[in-house]
């Protein structure tokens, strides 16, 4: 029996210089990143490039903050020309959201359905390897290439949006959530295990990879309807009534209104629709009567702050960590029984 070593013969001298601090692949960790150098390298220097990328716009971004400090003082807000700066941010961040669909697509479904489909994994198994070691370190290599690229990326990212996320209402918090912090991690790392369990059943790459394709965009589907529900939804009332002259109440800075809109508050607590009494606002008599009428005390705005965005990010990681662990686990039970 064989076992899948690097070869002895392209083993530096012991007493070499290089050997003694280049750390040294071996078994199937060693045979993973040589399946896949061409991905997980091109993983890498994504990354690489894509620090210095952001690294160089941030700079610009700031500088031009600088520059602009005292006049924005003056004048009580920044200049046109910021908006060049906003359209970046916006751009680079669309690429992000690309990121979950190539994980799963490009490097989780032929993961193990390449190896099927040609053999290879029925001649690694006959090796000394087994199953559960060879599904293990599949997964555990890509993964943790993919971990570090996508924190990297993610952290410089967030780095660049902090300073600039009060300073427009382009900029709102919600806008980024999903390209911010720890989400995009989570996310990648999700869509990862999903192509690779998809690829383990269906044991065809291009089949896996149409397939794993259309389950990602109903989890992005998903994931947009259902992550604002993470959050504590706060409100803000007025009980000085609605009449001519007054207005709603303004929501705190960088907070985003939920719900329908403005809802009338009346004096028992309940909320209507601010479509109440409408086909009367004409006439400003009978509509405040209608409204007098319906107890109408104030205004109620439903609204989620900045200050949730943190701990919501955690949360929604926590959960799309949770289901990544439990598709890892099929992909184990289904592979040490079914792989080959």
């Amino acid at each position: 029996m064989t076992t899948l070593t690097r070869d002895p013969a392209r083993t530096e001298p012991a007493g070499s210089l290089r050997s003694s601090w280049v750390p040294r692949l071996g078994g199937p960790v060693w045979l993973v990143w040589r399946q896949h150098r061409a991905a997980l390298w091109t993983l890498v220097a994504a990354m690489l490039v894509g620090v210095l990328v952001l690294a160089y716009l941030r700079g610009q971004t700031m500088d031009f903050l600088a520059a602009q400090a005292a006049t924005s003082r003056k004048s009580g807000g920044l200049p046109p020309e910021f908006e060049t700066h906003v359209d970046r941010l916006h751009a680079i961040g669309s690429y992000f959201s690309y990121i979950p669909v190539l994980a799963g697509v490009l490097l989780g479904a032929p993961l193990v359905a390449g190896d099927l489909e040609t053999g290879t994994a029925k001649l690694v198994t006959s090796q000394s390897v087994s199953r559960l070691r060879w599904l293990v370190t599949k997964l555990a290599v890509p993964a943790a290439t993919l971990t570090l690229s996508t924190g990297v990326l993610t952290a410089v990212f967030t780095w660049w949006w902090n300073p600039l996320k009060g300073l427009s209402e382009a900029l709102i918090w919600t806008t980024f959530f999903s390209v911010t912090g720890v989400v995009p991690v989570a996310y990648a790392l999700l869509t990862f295990t999903v192509g690779v369990a998809v690829g383990l059943v269906l044991r065809r790459t291009l089949v896996s990879m149409v397939v794993t394709l259309g389950i990602v965009v109903a989890i992005g589907f998903v994931w947009s309807e259902l992550w604002r529900s993470l959050g504590h939804v706060m409100s803000i009332n007025t009980h000085k009534g609605v009449g001519p002259g007054l207005v709603p109440p303004d929501l705190p800075d960088q907070a985003e209104q939920q719900g329908q809109g403005t809802y009338f508050l009346t004096s028992s607590g309940d909320r209507l629709e601010w479509t109440t009494c409408l086909d009367q606002i004409e006439n400003d008599r009978a509509h405040t009567a209608c409204l007098e009428s319906k107890h109408v005390i104030g205004w109620s705005l439903d609204y989620l702050d900045v200050s949730q965005m943190q701990t919501m990010q955690w949360l929604g990681a926590g959960i799309m960590l949770a289901l990544s662990a439990a598709v890892v686990t099929f992909v184990i039970v289904w592979g040490r029984k079914r792989l080959l």
